[in-house]
C-alpha cells in the first residue's frame, strides 16, 4: 500500500503470471555511463541476458549498479525511493554490471516509468562479482519497482547479490480499479512475485552458467506481506525471507480496516484538547496506537490514516460507500457512508471472503526472520507483527521463525530525520536480520531467539545509523518466542 511508505510531495502519484516463454531481447541505447561488455569480466554474456516470459525489455551494461550511479544514468527513480530511508544512509558503490528493465504482458497501465504506461514492471541487477544468491522484493506501498533500490538493492548488491524486484501489477492510490472482484488487484501481488522469482531464477541462472545457491525473499510494509505470503504458498522458490514490518491480512482480523477507523473518529478529538481529549487518547492506546507515540500521531492523521483506509477499504469492500470511489476524505463521524465509522465486524460475509482471498496462515515453509518498530503507527505492531508471530507459532512453525520487535523504530525511516531524538531507523536493524538469515542458510548459525531489541541508551543519530546488534546486551525476550 502506497500509504505504508511514502514522502509527503509524491505520496499516492505512483500508484497474470504468463506462460514462460523467451522474449527477443531489445537492448537500449548505450548510455554515457555504459561500457561495452568485456568478453570475461565486466558485462560478460551480455547476449546471453533474457528474462523468460516478459513481453518487452532492455538491458544496459552499467558501471555502477547502486544508486551511486544509478541516479545520473537514469536507471532508477528517486521518487519512488523518497522517504523510506534516512537522508545521511551511506551509499555503497562500486558494483559495474548488468541492469534489466521490461515488463510482463498485463493490460492495467498505471506504472508509467520509462513512458510504457504499462504494469508489471520489473527491474533484475546482475553484478560482475556475484556470491551465486539472489533476492526478490515486491514493492513496499503502491510504489514501482525501483521502490527498495535504497533500502534494500544498493546493500545487497554491494554485497555480491543479483537482485530483482517488480511493481506487484499495479500502482498508484487507484489501484483498486485492477481487477474484476473484491481482493483482485492485491491477490495480483502475489502472482507477480511468483513469477518474477521464477523468471529471475532463470535469468540468474543463463547468465552466470549455474542456478543460484539460494534465493532470498523480502521487502518492507506490503513488501513484506509478501514475503509472508511467498513462504507460506510457494516455500519451493526460496530458501529464506526477512519480513520489514509487513502489512497483516486474515479474515477475522485484525487489519488496518479495524484500527484505522478508530485513529479517523479519536484522533481529532484528541488533537482537540478538549475535556474528551484525555478518553480519546485512551482508545487510541485501545485501539493499539503505543502509548509514546503521541508525537507521531498529527503527522499520520494527515498523510496516511486517511487515504490508507478509504483506498484499501475500497479495494476489499466497494459497496461500503455505493457508487463512491473511496469514500470522502477528512468525513466527520456521522457523515453518510463515511470511513470514519466504518465497522469491519459489522460488513457482509461478502467482505471477509474477499480479504480471505489474500489472508495469512502463518503456515511458512522456509525461514523467516521478521522486524517492526515499536513506534510503528501505521501499522501498529500490537495488530500485526504480535499477532503474526503467534499465527506462526501455532501453525508449529517456530522453529522456521525469529521476530525482532525494534524498540523506537517507526514505519518510514524518513521520520528518524524529523525526530532523530525520539526515533531510531530500522535500515540498520534490517541489515543486521539479513545477515543474520544468511548465516543461518549458509553456516547453520541459528539467530539469536525472538526478542525486543532496545534501543541504546545514550547513541547519537551516527551511531544508530551505523550499527544495530541484534544479540547485544540487554535484550529483552518474548515470553512466547521461539
Amino acid at each position: 500500500m502506497r500509504s505504508s511508505c511514502g514522502s509527503p510531495s509524491r505520496l499516492w502519484q505512483r500508484g497474470l503470471p504468463a506462460a514462460l516463454a523467451l522474449a527477443a531481447l531489445v537492448l537500449t541505447p548505450v548510455p554515457a555511463t555504459a561500457v561495452s561488455p568485456a568478453p570475461d569480466g565486466h558485462c560478460a554474456n551480455l547476449a546471453r541476458v533474457g528474462v523468460p516470459g516478459a513481453e518487452y525489455q532492455q538491458t544496459a551494461c552499467l558501471e555502477e549498479l547502486t544508486t551511486a550511479g544509478t541516479v545520473a544514468s537514469g536507471h532508477t527513480d528517486p521518487a519512488d525511493w523518497a522517504g523510506l530511508t534516512p537522508k545521511n544512509l551511506t551509499v555503497p558503490s562500486g558494483v559495474p554490471g548488468i541492469q534489466i528493465d521490461g515488463y510482463f504482458p498485463d493490460t492495467s497501465t498505471t506504472n508509467t516509468n520509462h513512458g510504457w504506461n504499462h504494469d508489471a514492471q520489473f527491474v533484475i541487477r546482475l553484478p560482475d562479482d556475484w556470491n551465486g544468491g539472489l533476492v526478490v522484493a515486491g514493492t513496499p506501498g503502491n510504489r514501482e519497482q525501483y521502490a527498495n533500490d535504497r533500502a534494500i538493492s544498493d546493500w545487497v548488491l554491494s554485497r555480491g547479490y543479483a537482485y530483482a524486484a517488480t511493481d506487484k501489477g499495479n500502482t498508484g492510490a487507484a489501484f483498486y480499479r485492477d481487477g474484476k472482484t473484491p481482493g483482485d488487484a492485491i491477490a495480483e501481488w502475489n502472482d507477480r512475485l511468483t513469477q518474477l522469482t521464477r523468471a529471475a531464477r532463470a535469468t540468474v541462472t543463463r547468465h552466470y552458467g549455474r542456478v543460484p545457491s539460494r534465493t532470498l525473499v523480502t521487502g518492507m510494509s506490503n513488501g513484506g506481506y509478501l514475503v509472508r505470503w511467498q513462504l507460506e504458498n510457494h516455500p519451493e522458490l526460496y530458501d529464506g525471507g526477512v519480513d520489514w514490518e509487513g502489512t497483516l491480512w486474515r479474515s477475522d482480523g485484525p487489519t488496518l480496516l479495524n484500527f484505522l477507523p478508530k485513529a479517523l473518529r479519536d484522533f481529532p478529538v484528541y488533537a482537540s484538547g478538549g475535556e474528551d481529549a484525555p478518553q480519546a487518547r485512551q482508545a487510541m492506546h485501545a485501539a493499539g496506537f503505543p502509548a509514546g507515540s503521541e508525537f507521531l500521531w498529527p503527522y499520520h492523521y494527515k498523510v496516511y490514516w486517511d487515504l490508507t483506509q478509504r483506498i484499501y477499504r475500497e479495494e476489499l469492500d466497494p459497496g461500503f460507500d455505493g457508487a463512491t470511489e473511496a469514500g470522502t476524505p477528512y468525513c466527520p463521524a456521522g457523515t453518510p457512508q463515511c470511513d470514519t465509522d466504518y465497522d469491519y465486524a459489522a460488513r457482509p460475509d461478502s467482505v471477509r471472503k474477499a480479504v480471505q482471498k489474500i489472508a495469512l496462515t502463518g503456515r511458512i515453509g522456509k525461514p523467516l526472520i521478521t522486524l517492526q518498530g515499536t513506534l510503528d503507527v501505521l501499522l501498529p505492531i500490537s495488530q500485526d507483527s504480535d499477532v503474526y508471530a503467534r499465527m506462526v507459532r501455532e501453525a508449529g512453525r517456530g522453529g522456521l521463525y525469529r521476530y525482532y520487535r525494534v524498540e523506537g523504530g517507526t514505519h518510514t525511516d524518513a521520520l528518524f530525520d524529523m525526530f532523530p531524538d525520539r526515533l531510531r531507523p530500522l535500515t540498520p536493524c534490517y541489515r543486521a536480520a539479513f545477515t543474520a538469515l544468511d548465516g543461518w542458510l549458509t553456516a547453520g548459525r541459528r539467530p539469536p531467539a525472538s526478542h525486543t531489541v532496545p534501543l541504546p541508551v545514550g547513541a547519537d543519530a551516527t551511531t544508530l545509523l551505523d550499527d544495530c546488534s541484534l544479540d547485544g546486551p540487554g535484550k529483552r525476550r518474548l515470553p512466547s518466542a521461539s
